[in-house]
């Protein structure tokens, strides 16, 4: 039997060249060797405030950019968190197993709720639903990238108390990384990971910017004060576009090396645009033929919705079952 992997993307800010480097594109590879679930996670979107249209919009649109990234329908299942009620059920019944303690030690926890005035129950809950849908398909590992890596930490450190209370329940998730490409940072900062959450025109290129706003973002790009590229003296802008320019070229460090070493920077950054521009050419395609048939998306999103779902209900069986919750026999 092939191993079982779960990754989900939230549906807020706009998918990013380092989301398809860090996540979609390993995905795809990993379609061919697993049972491969990918899930739109709404539920922790709403986390925090989402404007309801817009997020409508970004779960299509994100689902969409799955596809068109290479996850393929008919190999992998594609679906919305919230179409699968299980996941909320889950969560609750997870939550209730879980210390306080091991919540507010996480680094994502801490580092929103120092920047905000009050927090709501969710964001501090928001692991346990995490653990909730990784748990919910008894998934073997999960490939995500490493600022997520103790998530996944505190999932197995669930099931690891839960299985202790109860009787051995749920699999033992790992956490799988991609080897290449797997940390794209910020353009205007390389000091931090390309996010979809922070603010800015210059900070990431977005899978569906054209190829005028890429060049444009890519040439403003920050460097240091180098003249030229120099492999013993990189700093972490240089190394950032060299990341991704590989990533997107697919050549091996000693080609980089010998093709870029000693190239002034303007060069350097019109080849990783060029590199950029030529990559997502592909993704935008296929994007704009699969929104233009609204239906055929939301059919992917109910039939794969409908695939999960018995999984889901017997894992949740089982829980309620050793936890002595009334189920009707």
């Amino acid at each position: 039997m092939r191993p079982r992997i779960f990754s989900g993307v939230q549906p807020s800010g706009s998918l990013h060249i380092g989301n398809y480097l860090g996540a979609l594109k390993n995905w795809a590879a990993l379609q061919h060797q697993c049972e491969a679930i990918f899930c739109i996670v709404d539920l922790h979107a709403i986390t925090v405030w989402q404007e309801p249209q817009e997020l409508q919009r970004k779960i299509e649109q994100t689902a969409a950019l799955f596809i068109a990234c290479g996850i393929d329908p008919e190999r992998s299942t594609i679906f919305v968190q919230s179409m699968v009620p299980e996941h909320a059920e889950l969560a609750w019944l997870l939550t209730c197993v879980t210390p306080v303690g091991w919540l507010e030690r996480m680094t994502q926890y801490k580092d929103k709720a120092g920047k905000q005035e009050s927090v709501g129950a969710g964001l501090l809950c928001y692991p346990v639903l995490m653990a909730a849908d990784i748990l919910l398909y008894q998934a073997n590992a999960v490939p995500v990238g490493e600022d997520q890596a103790q998530h996944v930490e505190l999932t197995r450190d669930i099931a690891q108390r839960f299985n202790a209370a109860y009787g051995e329940t749920f699999v033992m998730p790992e956490t799988r990384l991609p080897a290449v490409g797997a940390r794209i940072m910020g353009l205007d900062d390389p000091e931090k990971k390309m996010s979809k959450s922070i603010e800015g025109t210059n900070h990431a290129i977005a899978l569906l910017d054209p190829p005028a706003t890429i060049r444009k973002k890519i040439m403003r790009a920050t460097t240091d004060s180098n003249p030229a590229v120099d492999f013993a003296l990189l700093g972490p802008g240089i190394v950032n576009l060299l990341t991704i320019f590989q990533a997107f070229s697919g050549w091996d460090d000693a080609e980089v090396k010998a093709h870029f070493a000693g190239g002034r920077y303007g060069d350097l950054k019109q080849q990783v645009a060029d590199a950029v521009v030529a990559g997502l050419e592909p993704i935008q395609s296929k994007y704009a033929e699969i929104t233009a048939d609204r239906g055929y998306l939301r059919d992917v999103l109910h039939a794969s919705a409908a695939r999960v779902a018995p999984i889901a209900r017997e894992t949740v069986a089982l829980v309620k079952s050793r936890m002595g919750v009334y189920t009707e026999r």
